[in-house]
């Protein structure tokens, strides 16, 4: 595993995308759905999340798309300004009878959404994306079923910033993703850049949209967009 300093936001960022992992199944990555909760590279069970020195209840709420408020109440915790101890696990993710109890989303065509899966938000209008790598689609993004779309290419060519921002995670922590580098564009939208060859940034970069970030793998690379946390079709958004 790639030993990469951490910043407190980091460890928020890539736990959220290890809940989305856990929720969702797909022909490209080996994220079945399982009887059983599935377990996080924390060691904590999916739609949980173990706290790090720095994390706030705030700074982890907007990392996993939810409300403080939501998140003190799931942990009976006195109010969303409440303070949380490292290795503290919170609950991220609305317990059964409260996603019971809440209407059920409509995916288009009036099918419901699967159970426990984030429908797409929209994304900020002034994030402008330019495409990380120019090839083939491989695999495209299906609410539910993936939670972003892999691009073909050749080993060892450029992978790009799609926009500019920071980056708030560079390393091997997930495995599903291989090495993965994900970027913080503004207090909404993060882009995710899985299952590349060689890093070519750090945590806590500033990066320019363009600007290579890592080195393709065999497999192309797969490229996610998060608004609020959620996951998003990245195509209607990449310039054309």
């Amino acid at each position: 595993m790639n030993r990469q300093r951490r910043n407190p936001g980091a460890y928020a960022a890539l736990a959220a995308l290890t809940v989305v992992c856990s929720a969702c199944s797909s022909t490209f990555t080996p994220w079945e759905s399982q009887s059983a909760p599935p377990m996080t590279t924390s060691g904590v069970p999916a739609g949980y999340y173990r706290v790090n020195p720095g994390d706030t209840l705030s700074r982890v709420a907007g990392a996993f798309g939810q409300r403080p408020q939501d998140i003190a109440s799931w942990n009976q915790l006195p109010s969303a300004n409440a303070q949380i101890l490292p290795g503290q696990v919170l609950r991220v993710a609305p317990p059964p009878n409260y996603a019971t109890a809440a209407p059920q989303a409509q995916m288009p065509g009036g099918a419901p959404a699967a159970a426990g899966v984030a429908m797409p938000a929209p994304v900020a209008p002034s994030i402008a994306l330019a495409w990380p790598a120019r090839g083939p689609i491989l695999q495209r993004f299906v609410p539910g079923k993936s939670t972003g779309i892999v691009i073909g290419g050749t080993p060892g060519e450029e992978v790009k910033a799609a926009a500019a921002g920071r980056v708030v995670y560079a390393g091997t922590g997930i495995e599903a993703y291989g090495p993965l580098v994900i970027i913080k564009h503004n207090d909404q939208v993060v882009t995710a850049y899985g299952r590349n060859g060689r890093l070519l940034v750090k945590e806590d970069d500033a990066v320019s949209q363009g600007q290579p970030i890592a080195e393709m793998g065999s497999g192309g690379v797969q490229f996610e967009v998060r608004s609020d946390g959620k996951p998003v079709d990245p195509l209607p958004l990449l310039a054309h």
